[in-house]
């Protein structure tokens, strides 16, 4: 028989919190495990083995409690399987193996692996976002790591108090909790926890967000803004319109064009986001672009990533200098949002749907349905339907 208690030692130092440790028993050899847990002697009940919750600590007690109980029930796990395996074990054995086991169904740690294999796949922009999200859970946990079966409903939906507490928006709140469950759906198919549906009862939908885009004729004033006096803005303008002209293609798929991507008057690119193929007839509105720049000595198309190596960092500067400048040229538009290039894919699929281009060929975009939506529309139709439209929006301008 194996007994496992809850013990409390008491601080040396008076008034100082005390330390809870596991006290492990098997074939009459003691041994201790201990945890990072503390709390005041008069909040420990030593006959239920229990926290005592009645103080303004009632927080950090209640979760120091919760993870008592999953820790309890991790070692007593260990011990039933070490039963059923029928063989002689120790004390030692069974905090090794706690300590094994929890080390690999740790959602920190499993989180960690997934962001690492994502950079070998080359997806920093998940990878990045998955670190974002593990960065705002961990947060909300204060540091405290947890089972990935401990992953419960109630759970995720204390996590969504705290993120609206934080004035965070409904969509970046389903976007967290997307993400969460990506990870928790790929636990579940390793089989490191069972599927207990803990986001059934948070927000994971899209809520209708305030219209980013800008009508036609700001991009029109945009374009023929005259920038003289501004020469630092031309590259912003450039680049949202290059954006505007593509369909609004995303500024990081803009960055890693390649001149091998432009064949024959087509232009043919992977979507890193979602790897779908797309392609868009060169239009002259296009080139004229490109020609304004001396020839970038990589491969690529744009001068966004003008050098060989650390080609993430060079776009990540780009993309923050085009937008900070984008803000310039909104206050000299003196529009009433803030443009940035996200705005030019907003602003296209606006265009579009004025014109009333049917729903087939451009869903509304942003706001109403998903981006992924939206380039699913795009590649089920016709390739010449699409241009079609494009060249019509072009026209405008």
């Amino acid at each position: 028989m194996t007994s496992i208690k809850i013990k409390f030692r008491p601080s040396t130092v008076d008034g100082k919190e005390g330390g809870l440790y596991f006290q492990i028993i098997h074939n009459r050899v003691v041994r201790q495990l201990n945890t990072d847990y503390k709390v005041f002697s008069e909040e420990w009940d030593a006959e239920s083995e229990s926290i005592v919750i009645n103080s303004n600590r009632s927080s950090l007690l209640l979760g120091i409690q919760e993870r008592l109980l999953w820790d309890m029930a991790r070692l007593e796990k260990v011990v039933r399987s070490l039963e059923t395996e029928h063989r002689l074990f120790t004390a030692d054995d069974v905090i090794t193996m706690f300590y094994k086991q929890t080390r690999a169904s740790s959602l920190f740690t499993f989180m960690q692996g997934v962001i690492a294999q994502l950079k070998q796949l080359g997806k920093d922009r998940t990878s990045e976002t998955y670190t974002a999200k593990l960065k705002s859970f961990r947060s909300f946990r204060e540091g405290q790591d947890l089972p990935l079966d401990g992953i419960s409903s109630d759970l995720m939906r204390l996590y969504e108090v705290h993120l609206k507490a934080r004035g965070v928006s409904m969509n970046t709140i389903s976007f967290y909790m997307r993400n969460l469950r990506a990870v928790y759906n790929r636990a579940v198919e390793k089989g490191l926890t069972p599927q207990n549906n803990p986001f059934r009862h948070v927000y994971t939908g899209i809520d209708k967000t305030m219209k980013r885009a800008i009508p036609i004729k700001s991009i029109k004033a945009l374009k023929e803004l005259d920038l003289s006096m501004k020469p630092t803005l031309v590259f912003a303008r450039d680049m949202f319109m290059f954006s505007f002209y593509t369909r609004g293609m995303s500024f990081v798929d803009m960055a890693y064009l390649r001149k091998s991507d432009l064949k024959n008057g087509i232009l043919a690119y992977r979507r890193r986001k979602t790897g779908q193929q797309l392609t868009i007839k060169w239009e002259k509105c296009m080139e004229e672009i490109v020609a304004k720049y001396p020839e970038n000595r990589t491969g690529y198309l744009l001068p966004i990533i003008k050098e060989a190596g650390n080609e993430r960092k060079q776009y990540d500067n780009a993309l923050h200098l085009v937008n900070y400048h984008l803000k310039e040229l909104s206050a000299v538009l003196k529009l009433q949002r803030p443009l940035t290039m996200y705005v030019a894919r907003h602003s296209w699929a606006s265009a579009a749907k004025a014109k009333n281009i049917p729903l087939s060929v451009i869903s509304e975009g942003m706001g109403h349905v998903t981006e992924s939506t939206t380039q699913i529309y795009l590649a089920s139709l016709e390739t010449s339907v699409v241009d079609k439209a494009n060249k019509m929006i072009l026209g405008l301008l």
